[in-house]
């Protein structure tokens, strides 16, 4: 048994999955699988992986599956996957060529079942890290209080334990493709930490067309998947009340976007929603203004 899963949601992105597969290939320690879940592409992606699953390079699972979103095919990885630890790896990403030795040797001296995995740096391709550098006075802490506490900024990437992976599933909407995935990170909060790893793990580019270019356009296409994200986060214990107030402007706003004029009953804190309502219109009125020909 392989100690990770790297696993890569993918649609329509047989262009640039090139250089993940050969960051794959380079690895300084091969004790990983490559999951690819295939979210419906129409390219070339599964040919593709068809004739790297043939040369046997490395340890490769291809999945396909009818288009879902992203937290759809997180899902899918989450139940396939058996390996004890677990990292997402974007189409267009790729891994540094020690970053699996990294995960690997932190995990052996560090790891156990106190905490549900790691946190490591993204960079950009050029080598720059990605905000800030995680905090050299701690070893251990939850990814909220990483950026709310310690003042952390940017991306970093999350190495979880495979096991608390496969709790919380994304609920899928019908007609809708997007949830906001750290709704599981933040469930797993709760109960963990997770280790520091002050390494580069990923090498990141934004690509055009990806979800977080198009993040307005995201959020008025799927107004059930950012009201349930906004209502659970109203729902954590170790959360302050303006944090609470800021997820209830959002519930709001996305709730008016789906109509549904039943979103104050069904609001996990109807005092905070209460006056989050002016200014989740303000909002609402914001985001249709700059979104009007998403829809049509």
């Amino acid at each position: 048994m392989k100690l990770l899963t790297i696993f890569t949601p993918t649609y329509n992105r047989a262009f640039c999955l090139e250089k993940l597969y050969q960051s794959l290939v380079n690895q300084t320690n091969q004790n990983f699988i490559w999951l690819l879940v295939d979210d419906g592409s129409t390219d070339e992606t599964e040919k593709l992986v068809e004739q790297w699953i043939s040369k046997a390079l490395i340890s490769i699972k291809y999945i396909y599956q009818d288009n879902q979103g992203m937290h759809g095919a997180h899902n899918t990885a989450y139940k396939i996957m058996q390996t004890e630890l677990n990292v997402c790896i974007d189409s267009d990403d790729y891994m540094p060529e020690d970053a699996v030795e990294q995960i690997e040797t932190c995990w052996k001296e560090h790891g156990d079942n106190n905490v549900s995995g790691l946190i490591g740096l993204d960079s950009y391709t050029d080598g720059e890290v990605i905000g800030t550098l995680l905090p050299e006075g701690i070893k251990k802490s939850t990814l909220f209080d990483l950026y709310n506490k310690h003042g952390v900024k940017g991306d970093k990437k999350l190495v979880y334990r495979t096991e608390l992976t496969k709790e919380f599933p994304y609920p899928l909407f019908e007609n809708e493709k997007y949830v906001g995935l750290a709704y599981k990170y933040y469930k797993l909060d709760e109960k963990y930490e997770m280790l520091l790893l002050n390494q580069v793990l990923c090498r990141v580019e934004y690509l055009e067309d990806g979800s977080s270019r198009n993040m307005l356009k995201q959020y008025r296409r799927n107004p059930k998947g950012f009201a349930f994200y906004r209502k659970e986060l109203m729902t954590l214990q170790f959360v302050s009340v303006s944090f609470k107030f800021r997820q209830a402007i959002h519930y709001v706003s996305s709730s008016l976007m789906n109509k549904n004029t039943n979103f104050l009953k069904e609001s996990p804190n109807k005092g905070i929603t209460t006056f989050a309502i002016p200014f989740g219109f303000l909002l609402f009125l914001y985001v249709t203004s700059r979104t009007r020909d998403v829809l049509s």
